[in-house]
């Protein structure tokens, strides 16, 4: 029996020390969705108790996630950190998953900037950077940074230029209508439109745009074995870091458009090849903007309007003054009065 208890005490030490154990000692913590335009808006949740938190800093730890998708209105466990496998995601040389689950390349061009989702009121692009070998018909290309417009705002994310990879210093940079932003572990907007939060101590962040769109970043190199395996003909001045990235998307219309965001259409059918290796879909003469700020894409549908700002301040002071209590027995059922 004794040993038994020694073990049992051993493991726990050990699920501590990696961060897993965290979790037991902690007590659910209550969360809401703040989404207005989801049926789970104001709804309180609470977090399971295999993910008590929503600021897990172990990044291979779930956190606790609100789904204001969710029918029953239920907080669920999800890894912060970008899936490249899950929808919505954007990694490697790019490789996307779109809104059909069907997965794609975009090749694009190195230092040219691209459309990934554009509609009334979302616009994200994305600068490549890459290089074309000796022999090679094309470039190597990957996403170095993010540039997301809302209303008439403006957010980017990128990764800094490496001559090497070091873990222990942070390639991520940020900014927020042209002035750049110092991140320790969370960051908020003045008007709370954009919030930050750090996944890991460097290189990993959760970015949240209100209403918009949840997007996690991983900065990471091109590897020696990475090079090996492609050939990519890596120079020894740049290890190339670049974005690996994951959204996922709130309230997108139904006319859509971009590398990724057309993917969500509901009519949508993917013109990628099933049963090749690598379905290249094409689209640069469509997506190509001049900047990562820039709409002038010719499939671009984004038109900045200071309604945005109007609408939530005007959410945001109405809801404020509402008392709102329960006046059914069961259901989801309030009643709200000024």
């Amino acid at each position: 029996m004794n040993f038994f208890i020694y073990k049992c005490l051993l493991i726990i030490l050990l699920l501590c020390a990696s961060g897993v154990g965290i979790i037991f000692a902690q007590t659910p913590q209550r969360v809401t969705c703040t989404n207005r335009r989801n049926r789970c808006f104001l709804k309180t949740m609470i977090c399971p108790r295999e993910c008590p938190s929503r600021n897990s800093k172990v990044p291979k730890v779930k956190a606790c996630y609100v789904n204001c998708d969710s029918p029953i209105c239920k907080a669920e466990c999800k890894s912060r950190i970008p899936n490249c496998n899950g929808l919505g995601s954007a990694c490697y040389d790019p490789r996307l998953i779109g809104g059909d689950g069907i997965v794609f390349y975009f090749h694009g061009k190195s230092n040219e900037h691209f459309s990934l989702v554009s509609d009334s009121n979302l616009q994200i692009n994305a600068r490549f950077i890459g290089l074309r070998p000796a022999g090679r018909t094309r470039d190597y290309t990957w996403i170095q940074a993010l540039g997301v417009l809302f209303g008439t705002h403006n957010f980017s994310v990128e990764a800094k230029k490496a001559t090497t990879w070091d873990n222990n210093i942070d390639h991520l940079k940020f900014s927020y209508d042209g002035k750049e932003i110092i991140l320790q572990e969370s960051w908020n907007s003045q008007e709370n439109y954009v919030k930050l939060e750090r996944i890991s101590s460097k290189n990993s962040v959760a970015i949240s745009i209100r209403e918009a769109v949840e997007i996690a970043v991983n900065v990471v190199p091109i590897t020696t074995e990475d090079d090996r395996i492609h050939k990519y003909q890596i120079p020894s001045d740049d290890c190339f870091a670049h974005l690996e990235v994951q959204f996922r998307f709130v309230g997108l219309s139904t006319k859509v458009e971009g590398v990724l965001g057309h993917t969500y259409q509901p009519d949508f059918e993917s013109p990628a090849k099933l049963g090749v290796a690598m379905p290249v879909v094409g689209g640069e003469d469509k997506y190509r903007t001049t900047s990562l700020l820039s709409t002038d894409c010719k499939y671009c549908m984004f038109f900045p309007v200071r309604e945005f700002d109007q609408i939530q301040s005007s959410v945001a002071a109405d809801y404020g003054r509402l008392n709102c209590s329960s006046k059914l027995s069961h259901g989801n059922g309030i009643i709200c009065k000024k």
